[in-house]
């Protein structure tokens, strides 16, 4: 086991250029804050992404896509949103006229998010679109296709990747303090007795646990090995079929990637877990909870802390996606890491129906 004065020599975590979020590499300037359009004022909109926005330092809520006209006044009287600046999804297309809005973010469900990211796109504003990134890879692709053809910057809404604790976790995958990586497992889930009808059960509208929660697992799972896996085993389970008629339930996979490390990943509407634990040749860290809105905490086999905070991570991701577009820099999590998840859940979904192993590479 490494003493405590090596482990943070090696393992870096005076904190440096890497660690530190965008918006603090930057000092603060005359520069405008970015107008940020959210399309669906659901629940992630009104009581998550709306608030956060309100914190972010280089950006601001300008407008508003909605199907629903009852909720357009009471957007518009809290957060002071002009008649010019509030659309359907009929005419959002005339975004593109309107100085006021810099980027468009897709908080629809699953199925619909190639569609108005791709109308999003053609307006030619930046796109920012919720997790998981589409249904399918041919629909993620169409949605960078469509980003690339109109020179606009395309980032996917993984929060994680942007909290300082998993960014650390991030690092290790490189700098490996602990020495190689023997297994991690990656779990969320929660307990949720009764569940209402909703597009989460929806199979065409992309409901199903991996799409909502197993992405958080399966993206934990690649960004804390930094390699992308060669197979995937996976298997269902459903207790109350009648009400996931549709989508699963509860899914269990496991992921072999080519350094021999192997990855156990859980999700579940059965179960309350949220861990990431790493097991390696010398010694292990975890963070429990992991993907939680706050809270993220996590230790190590000799002590080591994780337990960085910091006020909200919507408003900390949507500030360094803001300053990648006002310094014309590489988001964070681009459309690309994006696909590769999907490509994965989709062969999750094939190995769980066949009970066959799926070979990736």
């Amino acid at each position: 086991m490494l003493d405590r004065r090596s482990f943070i020599k090696n393992a870096g975590l005076f904190v440096g250029y890497s660690l530190l979020p965008l918006s603090q590499l930057y000092p603060q300037s005359n520069q405008k804050k970015l107008g940020v359009c959210l399309v669906a004022l659901g629940n992630y909109s009104t009581n998550v992404l709306a608030p956060a926005l309100q914190l972010t330092k280089h950006c601001k809520l300008t407008g508003i896509v909605t199907g629903s006209p009852e909720k357009i006044p009471k957007w518009q009287k809290k957060y002071n949103i002009s008649d010019k600046n509030v659309y359907s999804y009929e005419n959002m297309d005339r975004i593109a006229d309107n100085p006021d809005i810099d980027v468009i973010y897709i908080v629809l469900p699953t199925g619909l998010h190639a569609k108005y990211a791709i109308k999003a796109a053609n307006t030619g504003k930046h796109v920012w679109c919720e997790k998981p990134m589409a249904k399918t890879t041919e629909e993620c692709q169409s949605i960078i296709n469509a980003c690339k053809k109109n020179k606009v910057k395309l980032s996917i809404g993984y929060r994680m990747q942007h909290e300082p604790n998993t960014q650390q976790v991030i690092k290790w995958a490189t700098t490996k303090p602990y020495g190689k990586i023997k297994t991690v497992r990656a779990e969320i889930g929660y307990n949720v007795g009764n569940p209402q009808k909703s597009w989460r059960l929806d199979s065409k509208l992309g409901g199903g646990t991996m799409y909502d929660l197993g992405v958080y697992a399966l993206n934990a799972a690649r960004y804390t090995t930094a390699e992308e896996p060669i197979s995937v085993a996976a298997k269902h389970i459903n207790t109350r079929p009648e009400i996931f008629t549709e989508t699963d339930e509860t899914t269990h996979f496991t992921l072999e990637f080519p350094s021999g490390t192997i990855a156990h990943g859980k999700t579940s509407v059965r179960n309350d877990m949220h861990q990431l634990y790493v097991d390696c040749e010398k010694g292990w860290y975890t963070l429990q909870p992991f993907s939680m809105y706050s809270g993220v905490k996590g230790t190590s086999s000799d002590g080591i802390p994780l337990n960085t905070f910091i006020e909200n991570q919507q408003a900390r991701q949507m500030d360094d996606d803001a300053l990648a577009i006002i310094h014309n820099n590489p988001v964070i999590v681009p459309g690309e890491e994006g696909k590769k998840d999907i490509t994965i859940v989709e062969a999750i979904y094939k190995a769980a129906k066949s009970g066959e192993k799926i070979n990736l590479m």
